[in-house]
């Protein structure tokens, strides 16, 4: 015969059970891979290209405004920030490959069609 001790603990434990499994479902679930990680990368890249390509723009107005070297400044600036910025943008597109490389593993195999040849 169970005493009224463990009859006050199999609610509570029952109830801990229930709280458990709805605090469960309520957790956060990861993003789709389109949403959370292609895309995003996509969107990295192409802004870090742009604010390469603005930034130096602005620093040429700049140098221009001070030194009054009138287009100079503008197609130097414009010519060095793309070209850092494709150079940063190369780089971490590759850190990103190599990455999702790692993450992938070696590729697989593929078996040779010896049908191909007829």
């Amino acid at each position: 015969m169970p005493t009224p001790q463990d009859s006050r603990q199999d609610p509570l434990g029952r109830l801990d059970r229930d709280l458990d499994a709805f605090e469960a479902g309520r957790a956060r679930k990861p993003a789709p891979a389109i949403v959370g990680g292609e895309a995003s990368g996509g969107y990295r890249l192409v802004g870090q290209m742009l604010s390469g390509m603005l930034g130096g723009l602005g620093l040429g107005w700049l140098f221009d405004r001070v030194l009054h070297t009138n287009p100079w400044g503008l197609v130097c600036g414009l010519l060095i920030g793309t070209g850092w910025s494709i150079f940063a943008t190369v780089r971490v597109a590759a850190r990103m490959s190599a990455a999702e490389q790692a993450k992938r593993g070696p590729p697989q195999a593929v078996p040779d069609d010896d049908d191909a040849e007829a």
